[in-house]
C-alpha cells in the first residue's frame, strides 16, 4: 500500500496511491500511519497527481535520526574510519520538504552544498527505550535526500547544522508499507543530478543492517510513531569526488530506491530567488 499527502485546496489531505492513480482520502482529518495501519481508508474520487502540491509523507516526525557512514563504499571515499558501531546524528523536523518542492540553499552561509539519497524506515508503534525495537516495529519506507552543507559540517565540528536548515530533507513522494516493500536490503538505490548518474547501488551494501541499526537507536531512546530512520547514503557523493561536484543554483536532483519510487527536487540559492 502506497498513502502519500498533498496539499489540496488549501489544506493537507492523505493520498492512497495505486495503479490506477491518486485517490482522496475521504476523511479529511486522516493520518497516513493509521491508513496504513489499516490497510484501507474511504476514498472519494481521484486526483491528478501531476497537478498536486506534494508534502512530506509524515506530518510531524518527533525525530528524524539518520546514520553516517554506512555504506562501505562510501565510508572508503569520505577517507574516514569505519564506525565500530552505527554513527548517528539528527535533522531537524523543521527540515522537511515535499517531493516537486524547492531545496532553498542560504548561499550566504555555505558553498558547498552536497546530495545524499537514503531508504528511511518510518517507525509505526512505540517501541526502544525499555524494549528492543525490531525491524517489526517499521510500518512503512520512503526516499530521502540527507542534504548537506559540507563546508559547515566540518568546520562546525558536528553535523546537526549542516544537515537541517529548512528543506534538506527532502522526502517521499509516498510511503510505502513495510510487507509491500519487503526487504529493506535488496533495492537498488540512486541519485541523478541533472540526467546523470552520480550514486547508483544496493542497499545490500549497508554495513549495519535496519534490525542493528534499530537496536543500537533504540537503546535507551524510545521511539515513536512517525520517527524517521535515514538508514545512510552509498558512494558518490559529489563532496568528495575529484574535483567535488557541489550542487549548483537550478540543479534538478532525483533520488529514489526501487520498490518505492523517485524524489525530485530543484536547487534554488536563496539570494537567486525561485526565477
Amino acid at each position: 500500500m502506497k498513502v502519500a499527502r498533498a496539499l489540496i485546496d488549501g489544506a493537507a489531505r492523505v493520498l492512497i496511491i495505486d495503479d490506477e492513480g491518486a485517490w482522496l482520502v475521504a476523511d479529511p482529518h486522516a493520518d497516513p500511519l493509521a491508513v496504513l495501519a489499516a490497510g484501507t481508508g474511504e476514498r472519494s474520487g481521484t486526483v491528478d497527481p501531476s497537478t498536486l502540491r506534494w508534502l512530506p509523507p509524515v506530518a510531524r516526525p518527533g525525530k528524524i535520526v539518520a546514520v553516517g557512514l554506512n555504506y562501505v563504499d562510501h565510508t572508503a571515499e569520505t577517507g574516514f574510519t569505519p564506525p565500530a558501531v552505527p554513527l548517528t546524528f539528527a535533522k531537524y523536523p523543521s527540515s522537511l520538504v515535499g517531493h516537486g518542492e524547492d531545496v532553498i540553499v542560504p548561499d550566504d552561509l555555505t558553498s558547498q552544498v552536497d546530495y545524499e539519497v537514503e531508504l528511511a524506515a518510518v517507525i509505526g508503534r512505540r517501541c526502544g527505550g525499555g524494549d528492543r525495537p525490531t525491524i517489526e516495529d517499521v510500518i512503512a519506507y520512503t526516499v530521502a535526500n540527507d542534504v548537506c552543507a559540507r563546508d559547515l559540517q566540518f568546520s562546525d565540528g558536528q553535523w546537526t547544522r549542516a544537515k537541517s536548515f529548512d528543506t534538506f530533507t527532502p522526502l517521499g513522494p509516498w510511503l510505502v508499507s513495510a510487507d509491500e516493500f519487503g526487504d529493506p536490503h535488496a533495492a537498488r538505490i540512486r541519485t541523478v543530478v541533472d540526467g546523470e548518474v552520480l550514486q547508483d547501488d544496493t542497499t545490500g551494501s549497508m554495513v549495519f543492517r535496519l534490525e542493528e541499526l534499530l537496536a543500537h537507536i533504540g537503546a535507551g531512546v524510545t521511539l515513536e510513531p512517525g520517527d524517521i530512520i535515514l538508514t545512510g547514503t552509498p558512494a558518490g557523493a559529489g563532496g568528495f569526488r575529484t574535483p567535488p561536484r557541489y550542487l549548483e543554483h537550478g540543479a534538478v536532483v532525483e533520488v529514489s530506491v526501487d520498490g518505492i519510487g523517485a524524489l525530485r527536487n530543484r536547487i534554488v540559492h536563496r539570494t537567486k530567488g525561485h526565477s
